[in-house]
């Protein structure tokens, strides 16, 4: 019987083995007490299993609130696996199982969901990314090397007109891909129908007299209904991408608007740090993207290096790499994903962005990165560019400053990140 895995750092006043046992009955066939219908048969075909535990450290007091008193909390990892049977190919029902109400379980004290295994049926119900790499380099008329990309800014503020004068400033600097910040999708003072209009009148003005085609990722996010009206809308003005705040919607809002939409799907991962910022609960980037990736998000934000987040550079190192990462674990579909380096990037991080992934399929959104080059947009464009040349061709990017200018000031203008970052 195929059955998938979860990986789960623990720690229980009961001992890890215990915390585990619990974890397994509660998310399978257990219950508080004993109950007529909880047979060994059905706790042999559906409980879930232990695979293995590691004991790591011991702690005198719990990291979490924890109801159960002990003289020291124990911690280390747990693999569990589950019957597919349980569940189907079911993204919802999945997540349910690996990830509902053992939380809240008071044998445990601190937990949190680092890993998935799938197998490749999951494959046969849930389409994945509908475009990836080559789609979006496609629908961006041969663009080479890392897609450079910008976010509308300020954030929030400018209406439709004033949006597309920024858009026309920046398709004008060469840029490859524009997007809605996640705060701006269809407030009063920029509805997203005025935007779309504005918007794409200007990129296909540019595109006809330049032959260059620029990606605009509109943020739709919201109800599911209204989000297929907003596909509609993209389609009737020729848009191509489509941003969704994942968490916001779900993985069924996720899903159905991919299973409706023929644009590229640009997923922000919009309050990920609910997820993530702590070590002593939530559930790990490599879970989720995973999921999204099922879901059909095409681009998945990755955080940036050296960013003005939490995270280390090390897990934003370990997200990149996944999202281009198999999916299963036996075979089948990669349903590989463009990761999307974006918070406070400059020239200073595209090298050690690139080298993450060792390959140029990524975008490198810089918001401030451009439009606050000293020589305006069009040369922080151009700085970024020349950096990533830098890096294809292995040489130090302030060598490579030495002799183009755009990069030299850019170098100068940002400050370069602690080098511990990077």
């Amino acid at each position: 019987m195929t059955r998938i895995t979860a990986t789960y750092e623990l720690e229980s006043p009961l001992g890890i083995a215990r915390g585990a046992e619990v974890l397994a009955s509660e998310q399978s066939t257990g219950s508080f007490g004993k109950i007529a219908h909880d047979t060994n048969e059905i706790r042999v075909r559906n409980g879930a299993r232990i695979e293995s535990l590691e004991v790591t450290s011991t702690s005198p007091t719990p990291s979490l609130p924890c109801r159960i008193d002990a003289a020291s909390y124990e911690r280390g990892t747990a693999r569990i696996s589950w019957p597919m049977e349980n569940f189907g190919a079911s993204l919802t029902t999945l997540l349910s199982t690996l990830a509902g109400n053992l939380f809240e379980l008071a044998e445990l004290s601190a937990i949190r969901l680092t890993e998935i295994g799938l197998p490749s049926e999951f494959a046969a119900t849930n389409p994945g990314p509908q475009f990836g790499a080559p789609g979006t380099r496609a629908a961006l008329t041969g663009s080479e090397g890392p897609m450079i990309g910008t976010i509308i800014k300020p954030c929030v503020g400018l209406g439709p007109e004033e949006t597309a004068a920024l858009v026309k400033t920046l398709a004008e600097a060469g840029i490859d891909f524009i997007k809605d910040d996640e705060l701006q999708a269809n407030g009063p003072h920029c509805p997203l129908d005025q935007r779309v209009a504005a918007v794409m009148r200007v990129l296909k003005d540019y595109e006809e007299r330049t032959g260059k085609r620029v990606m605009y990722a509109f943020n739709i996010t919201d109800e599911i209904d209204t989000m297929w009206r907003n596909l509609d809308l993209l389609t009737e003005h020729g848009a191509n991408c489509a941003m969704v705040c994942v968490s916001s919607v779900g993985m069924s809002g996720l899903r159905a608007v991919r299973e409706r939409s023929p644009h590229i799907l640009h997923g922000h991962r919009a309050g990920w740090g609910i997820f993530s910022r702590s070590p002593d609960i939530g559930i790990g980037f490599p879970v989720w993207q995973k999921l999204w990736r099922l879901a059909g998000a095409d681009h998945l934000h990755v955080n940036g290096l050296g960013s003005k987040f939490t995270e280390a550079d090390s897990v934003v190192a370990q997200s990149a790499r996944s999202v281009q990462a198999p999916v299963f674990e036996d075979g089948g579909p990669d349903y590989a994903a463009v990761p999307v380096y974006s918070s406070a990037q400059t020239a200073w991080q595209i090298a050690p962005a690139r080298d993450i992934l060792g390959n140029d399929d990524f975008i490198f959104c810089a918001g401030g990165g451009i439009q606050g080059h000293p020589d305006g947009s069009a040369a922080g464009v151009i700085a970024l560019r020349q950096a990533a040349e830098a890096a294809r061709d292995g040489i130090p990017v302030e060598t490579h400053a030495e002799a183009h200018g755009e990069l030299k000031h850019a170098l100068e203008t940002y400050k370069r990140p602690e080098p511990e970052s990077l």
